[in-house]
This record gives C-alpha cells, structure tokens and sequence, in this order.
C-alpha cells in the first residue's frame, strides 16, 4: 500500500491553498470556490492552526444565522487540526478520517505543511491499488 508522501508526488494538483485566521469567512468562501476546494488549511506566521471547510461554514455560520462578512475564519475553524505524515498509509489515513468524521487530512513534515488530502484523493488510490490487485490475479488465474 503506497504512502501519503507516494500520494501527494501522484497527486495532478499539488497545490495546498490556505487561509490566515484573521481572514473573513467570506475570503475563505471565495477562495474556496476560486480554487475548487472543500477545504482551507489555516495558517497564522508558518504554523498550521487549523482548517476551515464548506462543513464548517454551514454548521457554524449559515445555521447559526451569522454573517461571513463579519465573522473572521479563526472563530469558526476546526481545531485543534488532526494531521499525517508522509510515512502512513493509506489505510491509517482512511481510518483516521473514518473515525474523526474528517474529510480533509493535513500532511506536515517537521513542522511544516506540505500537502493536503482528500477523502477522494485516498478512496481514488484504494480503488487503483484494488484494480491492480484484480488483475494480478486475473493473470496468475490464467496462468500468465
């Protein structure tokens, strides 16, 4: 089973967009859409201090009947943030974000964020790794 750090080298966007805590919610909402992102990781002076998604905003804004325009990302983010290294797997990364209810999983390597994966980004490679795996034995079935 490949690596997150194998993942993000695959990745087609390796990308990591991200937002200042001081930010308005509706700066995160535009660069959300600008980018074609569910998700924002927070950054204040180098440090990851938390993430902020389309979950949040509709949970802790749009519910809650609070302005984007007013309210800034810090007092919405999800922190503190659940993050990887580049050395885990997909599956300890599947099963970390199956039992914290997460969608997005920060990667940070000595301190310091270097990717940012999906649900789909994982579920993408599982079904590639399966595939492989079926023709593997589609080939030894066949004596190849």
């Amino acid at each position: 089973m490949k690596t997150v750090a194998q993942i993000l080298r695959d990745k087609q966007n390796r990308d990591v967009h991200t937002i200042g805590p001081h930010a308005t919610v509706l700066e995160a909402l535009q660069v959300l859409a600008e980018k074609n992102v569910g998700a924002l990781p927070v950054v204040e002076d180098g440090q990851l201090v938390g993430v902020i998604s389309e979950r949040d905003y509709a949970r802790k804004v749009v519910l809650r009947g609070r302005s984007s325009v007013g309210t800034p990302v810090r007092s919405i983010m999800s922190a503190p943030v659940v993050t990887v290294g580049p050395q885990h797997s997909i599956r300890a990364c599947m099963a970390l974000m199956t039992d914290r209810h997460l969608r997005h999983l920060p990667v940070v390597e000595n301190g310091h964020l270097v990717g940012l994966l999906s649900i789909g980004d994982l579920v993408k490679e599982a079904i590639a790794e399966q595939d492989a795996l079926i023709g593997q034995l589609q080939q030894y079935i066949r004596g190849e």
